[in-house]
């Protein structure tokens, strides 16, 4: 599991990249609003946020990050207590509100709740499957398809949103990573990717974007 953790108290930062990364998560630490929002299209399975913090504050991160993602589960960790920043954390669209100080096996146990996969396989058509914790792709024989690292994202982000257009926009932010690129090759991407999957597995959507045909259980 892949955490952001935006968090200027380092003392704090390091218990809990401590505790988690002997869970094995990756954590991606960030003191600072500014390059956090920089990286918020990096493949996270979770954020965990401060909201006073240099910068942007936590709750105009997750504002920004609404925007774009409705599905990765967030959990604001703050010492402010006022109802109606707690109100507001809510209405933003973070999961879970947790008051400092608190133990970190809380943090673990709301990460553990909130943020495991269940299900860590998509079905596609043609027997073929994507492993959403490995990245990887398998086919009907179930031998490994090799995947680029835009290939991986890209299918990351059909995993965060199952069911749903995914747009071009959506695509430049989360597989380009912020960085600026054009339809063509948004379009040039999904090409390469069709040609390594079953025929109608990754659909048009009338020049909004694309769709992942998966298997319904």
């Amino acid at each position: 599991m892949k955490i952001l953790l935006l968090e200027d108290n380092k003392r704090l930062s390091n218990l809990i990249i401590e505790a988690l990364e002997e869970k094995a998560y990756k954590v991606d630490w960030f003191e600072d609003g500014k390059l956090a929002l920089e990286s918020i299209y990096n493949g996270y399975d979770c954020f965990v946020l401060d909201i006073n913090v240099p910068g942007i504050d936590g709750l105009s991160l997750l504002k920004e990050l609404r925007v774009m993602d409705d599905k990765t589960p967030a959990i604001i960790i703050s010492a402010n207590v006022e109802l109606e920043t707690i109100k507001d954390a809510y209405v933003k669209g973070c999961d879970e509100y947790m008051k400092k100080p608190f133990y970190i096996y809380e943090l673990e146990l709301k990460l553990d709740k909130l943020c495991k996969k269940d299900n860590n396989n998509l079905a596609l058509l043609g027997d073929f499957t994507y492993d959403i914790k490995k990245e990887k792709l398998f086919d009907d024989k179930k031998d490994e398809v090799k995947l680029a690292k835009k290939e991986i994202l890209l299918f990351n982000l059909f995993s965060k949103n199952i069911e749903k257009v995914i747009t071009f926009e959506q695509i430049e932010q989360y597989v380009w990573e912020g960085d600026l690129t054009t339809n063509e090759n948004i379009r040039a991407l999904i090409k390469r990717l069709r040609k390594k999957l079953p025929d109608e597995t990754i659909l048009s959507q009338g020049g909004m974007g694309y769709i992942l045909n998966i298997i319904k259980k």
